[in-house]
């Protein structure tokens, strides 16, 4: 691996919100998450400005204070990165801001920005063709909040040109204290349509016993995230979903280094008729 990262005294530990949590095992000299995604870059090849970008965002906005996730989709894996600043209008890490970060590297940007919304996340696809800049970028995914839901909520809009529409729901729940109300809402969908189903093949059993479950709806698929898991469920999330062997490999041979930190993970699924398809997956990590 040619790009090593390692923990310090100094590190911050963030989820894929960026909120933060302390590790439950010593972490000094062990993995930062961002060698996963060095390791997904390494394995796909892609062009060496890739790696840059990283290190631009990290020196426009701080460390740690980026959210990546790397998206298996048909066999092929594809990144994107997620910006938070919970201040909302009062943001220092902005859209303006962060594309000023890119502007080296991509072809333009066809977004108009308005920042008096009130999104406190927001989040880019990334791919060659954006970071070699051959081609512009179209589209930013704005989140806002969600007043009046009963748990913590978001919505997703898509951004085009000066137009927004409307793409996903989420929500959060405490999977102990709310089971209940997680079956429930995987249950209240037009997604899952059956008489009847295992409920287990969507709130997956080695994964439940995490830290926050976030629900999905989504307008072709609902999606599931597991929030807070270890690095033995990040492996058999991984194996049971088929990621490529390369990516499995690497966080077996390292588990040792990487067992400090907590993963999120999450997939989307619909149904067709009895028949359950989980149509795209991906996890996290920040640097």
């Amino acid at each position: 691996m040619a790009i090593q990262e390692f923990i310090t005294n100094q590190d911050l530990f963030y989820n894929y919100c960026l909120w933060e949590y302390r590790p439950l095992v010593p972490w000094e000299n062990k993995f930062r998450s961002v060698n996963l995604l060095f390791h997904s870059f390494e394995m796909a090849g892609v062009d060496e400005r890739m790696f840059a970008l990283v290190q631009a965002i990290r020196r426009e906005i701080g460390m740690s204070m980026t959210v990546w996730g790397l998206k298996h989709f048909q066999g092929k894996i594809g990144w994107e990165f997620y910006f938070y600043d919970y201040r909302r209008r009062q943001r220092e890490r902005s859209m303006s801001k962060v594309l000023k970060a890119l502007e080296p590297f991509i072809g333009g940007c066809n977004v108009r920005v308005n920042e008096n919304h009130h999104y406190f996340m927001f989040s880019i696809d990334i791919n060659n063709d954006l970071v070699s800049g051959s081609r512009s970028l179209d589209e930013i995914h704005m989140y806002i909040g969600n007043p009046g839901s009963t748990v913590s909520s978001g919505i997703c809009y898509s951004l085009t040109g000066d137009k927004a529409r409307l793409e996903n729901f989420y929500f959060f729940f405490d999977p102990q204290r709310q089971r209940d109300e997680v079956i429930a809402k995987i249950c209240c969908s037009a997604q899952v349509g059956a008489a009847f189903i295992d409920i287990d093949r969507i709130l997956w059993p080695e994964l439940r016993e995490c830290k926050t479950i976030c629900l999905a709806n989504k307008q072709q698929s609902d999606c599931i995230y597991f929030s807070g898991i270890n690095v033995d469920q990040l492996i058999f999330f991984l194996k049971a979903l088929q990621y490529p062997g390369e990516l499995c490999a690497f966080v077996e041979e390292n588990r040792s280094r990487l067992d400090h930190l907590q993963y999120d993970v999450g997939f989307d699924y619909r149904m067709e008729g009895d028949l359950l398809i989980i149509e795209k997956s991906g996890y996290y990590g920040i640097f």
